[in-house]
């Protein structure tokens, strides 16, 4: 026969629970303040428009930048923004639900984005690429349409760290997601208000806010994501190593130009006095 467990045993675990869900949201709001103030990404009067995905990491940003409006000194505006692809099955009702209980203003994009990348992309190849593109394009025209100052994106910390490797792996380049960043077509300014948050803190933070998730049935249902993999990969050195990946992400910001080898970003030639070092090996490479 089961024993009741006392009801001050029961007191002390609720105790607890609250003083870890206390714990989270300072540090959540702590890392996004700090986050905000390192990179300058919401000034006075900045519309910022959130992009909410309907997956974890929009709902908390969303939720930690309103908690930290009502302290800022300063104004700024928030409205979410989430573009309907037109996925079979999507759950129309459930943000615009959700805003509208929580009185954030918000708007609802609808383009068949859907259609596009399966008709595009070959059955059980990777659709990342396709869709975020034009995921992007929508996002970013209206964003410049709607005079919004700021777009914010949920990446967080691990996000970014992911990105260097695939970079680094795929690419041959050293490049991941910096925090703030103008588009490339110079209209929009994007930032990443969760850049120094962990993900297993915002996994954690979603269950205690039981946010209404929605699943993505595209890019997000394909296991043999190159992303992933990284993901894999990375879950598995901080079992062995416990702080490596935010010894990794410490390490994009304190980079060292000069001890790396891209000649484009640090002047090798100037170390012994300048001049076309090496020009030699050309011109005698001419002369054969």
């Amino acid at each position: 026969m089961t024993q009741p467990v006392p009801a001050q045993e029961t007191g002390r675990e609720h105790g607890r629970e609250r003083g870890e869900a206390n714990k989270l949201v300072k540090r959540l709001r702590r890392q996004v303040g700090q986050a905000i103030q390192d990179y300058a990404m919401i000034r006075a009067g900045d519309k910022v428009m959130v992009c909410l995905s309907g997956g974890k990491d929009s709902y908390t940003m969303l939720d930690i930048l309103l908690l930290l409006r009502e302290a800022a000194p300063v104004p700024f505006e928030l409205v979410a923004v989430n573009l309907d692809q037109k996925q079979p099955d999507f759950p129309e009702h459930v943000l615009p639900d959700y805003l509208k209980a929580r009185g954030v203003p918000y708007h609802i994009i609808e383009q068949d984005t859907y259609s596009v990348v399966k008709r595009v992309i070959p059955e059980g190849k990777t659709m990342c690429s396709l869709c975020s593109r034009l995921r992007r394009g929508a996002l970013y025209t209206y964003a410049a349409e709607h005079n919004f100052t700021k777009i914010a994106l949920g990446h967080h910390r691990d996000d970014i760290v992911a990105t260097f490797f695939l970079n680094m792996f795929h690419g041959s380049k050293l490049k991941a997601m910096p925090p703030k960043l103008k588009s490339d077509d110079g209209r929009n300014i994007v930032i990443r208000p969760l850049a120094y948050v962990r993900e297993q803190d915002i996994v954690s933070y979603a269950a205690m806010r039981q946010f209404p998730i929605i699943p993505c049935n595209l890019c997000g249902s394909q296991e043999q994501l190159q992303r992933k993999q990284i993901r894999r990969m990375l879950d598995e050195w901080e079992k062995q190593s416990p702080g490596r990946i935010e010894n990794i992400f410490g390490a994009l910001q304190n980079v060292a130009p000069s001890q790396l080898a891209d000649p484009k970003l640090f002047d090798f030639s100037a170390l012994d006095g300048g001049g076309e070092a090496g020009g030699w090996l050309m011109q005698n490479k001419n002369e054969e």
